[in-house]
């Protein structure tokens, strides 16, 4: 592993880079991309990611390369854990060979210097034209010659709902936010809630901020604009707010047992959450096996058709290790083989980053959890309306956990939502102050 180079000094390059510049410009910026030659000899790498089924795919690699066997390793989901242990692996200079990071934190490992950049490799520049554009985007920050991960999927949002319920219960499945306020009152007459805010769920909050069409960052080519408190943040802040202090909405931390139980039990009856929520749904509430249905998500003003984004993640090469081009190789068969983005689909159902893979046949058929509707059919239109103006800021897992406290806060009375984005917004640029990283005031 090479020494971790200064923070600070890469962060001051990436300010500049990380949101796409001139040609000239980022040559200057750029990472420069790393010799892509092949080892002598059989290599074994190791690579930790927290999607379901992920071993089993990793044994039809290794049954097909016994030159280049993968060892993986399974944690909890990156802002549970596993990122914090990235950085420190990188920091002790025994991270894994790859790793699994979503578009939103691939910036703050950019700006810690902690990624390879693959794009020497010739079948990775070759893949570039496969991947949806604004997903190759992610893992290149619109500069040339980079590819700082592989793209694996996307997290277009959509509200599932108990279909059962809402049925039996006369409700109307709303279509719009007003409307969804209306139903909240009605499902919360019943003694359950139509949906929970969670407190910790702060990348949910942002893909709700990015149906809005507003960014929590820009950047003007020298310095970064922070915009936590925009007018589409507080639009979300204020609408869920309301509900909250109507107690029309539960507060269960995301991803635990009692919020799992709350779903299987029929205490809430929707989320509003990416396509990949279908596998959380499945798992956490499997009591409720056929009484899931999938719609669009409701929309500000009625005929709208916009979407927010919640998600997605790359297959990323870490600093220091010592094959890449068989890194890049397995990342690249991993997130582009029809084999294997089947074996995603149906064991975590991810959906692809290929335009090819938007052809898989399992997209195509019905999921028997969900009363065999074809799902997908939802989560393609709402690929389709996703901006792809939202901007990461560098530093977004300081500015996930500032807002996440501030909402633990919020839902116990004690602040409001549009307090902790405005705290949030402070403490950013506190901390890009800190990496000497210039912002915009």
């Amino acid at each position: 592993m090479k020494p971790f180079k200064s923070a600070i000094a890469v962060a001051v390059l990436s300010a500049i880079a990380l949101t796409g510049c001139s040609s000239s410009e980022s040559a200057d910026t750029a990472g420069s991309a790393i010799e892509c030659t092949p080892s002598s000899g059989p290599v074994t790498l190791s690579f930790t990611s927290w999607i379901p089924g992920i071993e089993d795919v990793v044994d039809v690699w290794n049954k097909a390369n016994p030159e280049i066997q993968v060892k993986v390793q399974t944690g909890p989901n990156g802002n549970s854990g596993t990122y914090q242990n990235f950085f420190n692996q990188l920091k002790a200079g025994n991270a894994p060979d790859l790793g699994q990071v979503e578009y939103d934190a691939l910036p703050n490992f950019r700006v810690q210097d902690g990624l390879t950049n693959i794009a020497a490799c010739q079948d990775v520049a070759d893949a570039e034209s496969s991947f949806i554009p604004w997903a190759w985007n992610q893992v290149s920050f619109g500069e040339e010659n980079a590819a700082y991960g592989i793209p694996q999927d996307t997290g277009p949002m959509a509200l599932f709902y108990r279909s059962d319920l809402f049925k039996k219960n006369n409700i109307a499945v709303p279509t719009t936010w007003e409307e969804f306020e209306k139903a909240a009152v009605e499902v919360r007459k019943t003694g359950s809630y139509i949906t929970n805010f969670s407190q910790n769920d702060v990348n949910q909050f942002a893909g709700l901020v990015w149906q809005t069409g507003d960014t929590w960052f820009k950047n003007d080519g020298d310095k970064w604009n922070v915009s936590l408190a925009g007018t589409g943040s507080t639009t979300v802040a204020d609408y869920w707010q309301d509900l909250i202090d109507r107690d029309l909405v539960s507060s269960f931390p995301g991803w635990t047992s009692e919020w799992d139980n709350a779903y299987n039990t029929g205490k809430v009856w929707s989320w509003n959450s990416a396509v990949w929520g279908a596998n959380s749904v499945a798992s956490g509430a499997p009591d409720t096996a056929g009484k899931w249905s999938v719609a669009p998500m409701p929309q500000w003003e009625k005929g709208d058709n916009t979407s927010g984004n919640w998600g997605g993640s790359s297959t990323v090469v870490f600093k220091g290790s010592e094959h890449p081009y068989e890194a890049a190789k397995f990342a690249l068969w991993l997130n582009t083989s029809s084999e294997s983005l089947t074996m995603l689909n149906e064991s975590a159902n991810l959906y692809p980053a290929t335009t090819a893979g938007l052809d898989l046949p399992s997209l195509k058929e019905g999921v028997e959890f969900y009363g065999d509707q074809k799902i997908y059919d939802v989560f393609a239109a709402s690929a389709n309306q996703v901006s792809s103006t939202f901007v990461w800021g560098p530093t977004m897992t300081q500015t996930y956990n500032s807002v996440s406290d501030g909402f633990k806060a919020a839902v116990t009375g004690k602040g409001t939502l549009v307090d902790s984005l405005k705290s949030a917004q402070e403490a950013t640029i506190k901390e890009l102050k800190t990496q000497s990283i210039p912002v915009a005031e």
